[in-house]
């Protein structure tokens, strides 16, 4: 028997039950926000892919009939993909200490993100996803608890948990677990990014390695963002922290931010944000923080300012136009959403479409690839980076990871 998970308000389920934030107190309130209208009873539910009208449906279902798959599965583990749910299924788990702008709130208050992840898994990528808000936030507790429930899944993607703690979780389960292992707020970012970043250069007809870039924030998605550029072939990179440009030269930074400073800023900069923006020609802004209008006006003509904190850009798009050839954000008010929806549904779906053992930097770039390409010869100063709604971009990235993974020898099928 397998399961779909859906959506209630687009089934018949009924959500008539009270909950914490939902009182119909609350609900009676003038300033009651339309949020707790659509979140009460949850976003999501489970309902069953295969009939039970009678004995013979159960005994299919269930036992007896059950205990014959049970018992093929245990003589060939692989038949698992075959006749359960897992091939088809991502664990979405999260210790709710970096949530949105919210940062650590803990695992109930972190359901509403998960469940929201879970129902764009389903709604861009046509995979099933359960959300998993764990209460630890040891590192080695958090990383046992996913290798324990992983027979049950394809997939896992790890969300809103801190760094630097995110980077050892994801990297100690990839080395334990022979399924994908994904940070969504490190790669997905990363990849939506590339993918951005390749058609603004294109549309002002420079190549990667023509471009200097500086990120602020040296967080999952600042590190992230600036490997992974490197990886593409940017010409430079620069990352910047709440004390100014990463580097060698500065004795205060973590084991994660000394390796950053190895493979970044080949131009040597050092000092403020603002000093290192002089001349850039990109700025990647994954921080929260406030850029000013000065810093801005001072990079190189035809920049690009992709100012991605949400829902305060750290520069404002219309304060950054008239320095800019192409400007993003994180927000859907504004052209070029640079948005992880893009981007992990399809990546999931590649890989587990091939059941892949993990997902390789190749296949990111593959991703990132593909989302470029969507946007073909519509590209525009306003148009970068295509809309989550757009039909082309799942099946598009889905091909390409799948390609990829075969390609690099970590598919299974």
């Amino acid at each position: 028997m397998a399961a779909e998970i859906v959506n209630p308000r687009s089934e018949s389920a009924t959500s008539g039950q009270s909950g914490p934030g939902g009182s119909d107190a609350v609900a009676a309130d003038p300033a009651f926000h339309p949020a707790f209208a659509l979140h009460r009873g949850g976003k999501m539910a489970i309902r069953a892919t295969v009939p039970v009208r009678d004995k013979d449906d159960l005994s299919l279902a269930y036992t007896p009939g059950v205990a014959t798959v049970c018992s093929a599965i245990a003589e060939q583990p692989d038949l698992v993909h075959d006749y359960t749910w897992k091939s088809q299924v991502v664990a979405v788990v999260t210790d709710g200490t970096a949530v949105l702008g919210l940062g650590d709130i803990g695992p109930e208050a972190s359901l509403p993100v998960m469940e929201g992840k879970a129902i764009l898994f389903k709604q861009f990528g046509g995979v099933d996803a359960v959300p998993l808000a764990l209460a630890t936030t040891d590192t080695d507790e958090i990383v046992e608890t996913v290798v324990r429930l992983a027979p049950s899944f394809g997939g896992v993607n790890l969300e809103d948990i801190s760094a630097p703690r995110c980077f050892e979780i994801e990297r100690k389960l990839q080395e334990r677990l022979d399924i994908p292992v994904f940070h969504d707020d490190q790669h997905g970012t990363a990849v939506v990014t590339l993918a951005a970043l390749r058609n603004a250069a294109r549309l002002t007809k420079r190549e990667l390695g023509d471009l200097r870039a500086v990120i602020s924030g040296a967080g999952a998605a600042g590190v992230a963002i600036a490997k992974f550029l490197l990886e593409a072939g940017i010409g430079d990179v620069a990352v910047a922290d709440r004390k100014g440009i990463v580097s060698p030269d500065r004795g205060d930074l973590s084991e994660v931010k000394r390796e950053l400073a190895m493979l970044t800023n080949r131009a040597r900069l050092s000092g403020s944000l603002e000093s290192a923006l002089s001349g850039a020609d990109v700025f990647i802004g994954v921080s929260g923080g406030t850029v000013p209008e000065p810093a801005i006006a001072s990079m190189a003509p035809g920049a690009f300012v992709f100012a991605m904190a949400n829902p305060t850009p750290e520069v404002h798009p219309d304060i950054a136009r008239p320095y800019a050839a192409v400007v993003a954000t994180g927000r859907s008010d504004y052209p070029n959403q640079i948005n992880n929806v893009l981007a992990f549904p399809g990546i999931f779906a590649g890989a587990l479409q091939v059941r892949a053992s993990r997902i390789t930097e190749g296949m990111k770039i593959a991703a990132a690839n593909a989302l470029a390409d969507v946007v073909g010869d519509e590209l525009s100063a306003d148009y970068v980076i295509p809309s989550p709604f757009d039909e082309r971009v799942a099946p598009a990235v889905t091909a390409a990871v799948a390609a990829a993974a075969r390609a690099e020898g970590v598919a299974r099928r």
